[in-house]
C-alpha cells in the first residue's frame, strides 16, 4: 500500500482535510454519542418491564451501539410500539451520523484540491512573468 503512493500525496492531503475540519468531525462525534446515550436510556426505560433482554442500562447500550452503527445482530430487539419506534428513530440517526463526515469532507477535498492547482498554475506562471518583467526593465531602463 505504501509503494503505491510514494510520496505520501494522497495521505498528507487526507491528513490535512481532517486536521482543517477537526472541530466540525469532533461536533459530529459529540452528537453521535449523545444520541447513542439518549436513544439506549429511552429504549431501557420503554422495554424494562417488558422485554427481559433489558435488564440493565448495560444492555441497552449494547443495543444502541449495534443499532447506531447499522449492523443489526438482532439479538436484543424491542417489543413495545414506543421502543420500535425509538429503534426505527435511531436507526435513521446512525445512517445519518455516517453520511455526515462524508458530507463535511467531500467539499474539504474538494477545495483543497481546488487550491492545489491554483498555487501549481502559479508557480509554473512565476518564472515566464519574472523574465517578462525582467526584460521590460532592461529595456525601458
Amino acid at each position: 500500500m505504501l509503494r503505491i503512493d510514494r510520496r505520501a500525496g494522497t495521505w498528507k492531503l487526507l491528513g490535512s482535510v481532517v486536521w482543517a475540519h477537526r472541530q466540525e468531525l469532533l461536533s459530529t462525534l459529540y452528537i453521535g454519542f449523545l444520541g447513542l446515550i439518549f436513544s439506549s436510556f429511552l429504549v431501557y426505560l420503554c422495554e424494562k418491564n417488558y422485554n427481559d433482554k433489558y435488564t440493565s442500562f448495560a444492555d441497552a447500550l449494547w443495543w444502541g451501539v449495534i443499532t447506531l452503527s447499522t449492523v443489526g445482530y438482532g439479538d436484543v430487539t424491542p417489543m413495545t410500539w414506543p421502543g420500535k419506534i425509538i429503534c426505527a428513530v435511531s436507526a435513521l440517526l446512525g445512517i445519518s451520523f455516517f453520511a455526515l463526515p462524508a458530507g463535511i469532507l467531500g467539499p474539504g477535498f474538494a477545495l483543497k484540491v481546488q487550491q492545489h492547482q491554483r498555487q501549481k498554475h502559479l508557480i509554473r506562471r512565476r518564472v515566464p512573468a519574472a523574465r517578462l518583467i525582467q526584460c521590460l526593465w532592461r529595456h525601458y531602463w
